[in-house]
């Protein structure tokens, strides 16, 4: 392993029929980085004509999500009555709070020639004293991110200040995320401003600092150590992080928080049917698993 970094993540991969989903937070060696608790890559992909992504209604708490497109649309609902298209570009954030319900499917028009899937689906914690917040949605056009271009770089800041530009992303946590994407023989610094980073290169090919980095792997930053990204062909990196949480945080399913018993809270609520439906998509759900695909690992 490089000294650039502290750790390196592969990803667990899913194949969920037409697409593939690459998870690489939480992990066993890995909770959390900065306030990201969960971190997957999906796609690229191309669906059968006809076909589309449906995520029936579930539940989360104590977390804000955070999607953001690189292809595609998504149609979100929840159960503060919210209905938007999730477009490339823009950034979505669902704060669940003390609880929220939402669905995900593709939009009829993305399903008549094959829906196109590929993105980053990631979760924040919420900080102590503000998991139980009233639940929220924002979403922040493209237009309104803050560009750095020139020189063979593209980037875009979703989250957080970074290369002296703020989004204006609603931050609960000091966050910094951001969409970079290098034409060949490109390269941009990377801030060390923040207490935790991760790099994750989503196409194409790049290195820090020389060193080369696989695709998809979640590389930890060393804290503190300015950094640079380079490409020799052309590449497409998405840059994570932000402060350290003093308080561990629990995963299950859809649930987050720093006390398990309010977890468990949260399944038995679902399970008896106490959470609020979706308008709109409140025919279907998904059932409390017995054994869910993401849990932390104490």
């Amino acid at each position: 392993m490089s000294d650039l970094f502290t750790l390196t993540i592969t990803p667990t991969t899913h194949d969920l029929g037409g697409f593939k989903v690459r998870r690489t937070l939480p992990s066993k060696p890995r909770t959390m980085v900065g306030p990201f608790i969960f971190v997957d890559q999906f796609g690229p992909a191309q669906l059968a004509p006809g076909d589309g992504m449906d995520v029936r209604p579930h539940p989360h708490i104590n977390l804000a999500t955070v999607t953001y497109l690189f292809g595609g649309a998504i149609d979100h609902r929840d159960s503060l009555g919210t209905f938007a298209t999730i477009e490339p570009g823009a950034v979505n954030l669902m704060t669940a709070g003390r609880g929220i319900v939402h669905s995900e499917r593709s939009p009829a028009s993305e399903r008549q020639g094959g829906a196109i899937m590929s993105g980053m689906q990631t979760w924040l914690a919420l900080p102590d004293g503000r998991e139980d917040i009233d639940p929220a949605f924002e979403q922040v056009a493209a237009e309104d991110l803050p560009k750095i271009e020139g020189d063979g770089v593209n980037a875009c800041v979703i989250m957080g200040s970074l290369w002296g530009r703020t989004a204006p992303t609603t931050c609960y946590a000091e966050t910094i995320y951001a969409d970079i994407r290098l034409a060949p023989g490109a390269s941009v610094p990377i801030d060390a401003g923040a207490d935790e980073r991760a790099i994750v290169v989503a196409e194409g090919a790049a290195s820090l600092d020389g060193a080369p980095l696989d695709l998809y792997t979640l590389y930890i930053l060393k804290p503190g150590v300015p950094m640079r990204l380079h490409s020799d062909t052309g590449a497409r990196a998405m840059l994570l992080g932000g402060e350290a949480f003093a308080t561990p945080r629990h995963v299950w399913w859809n649930f987050v928080s720093s006390s398990r018993d309010r977890i468990n809270q949260a399944k038995h609520d679902w399970k008896e049917g106490r959470f609020p439906l979706v308008p709109g998509d409140s025919d279907e759900f998904i059932p409390l698993p017995e054994v869910p695909l993401t849990v932390s690992y104490p």
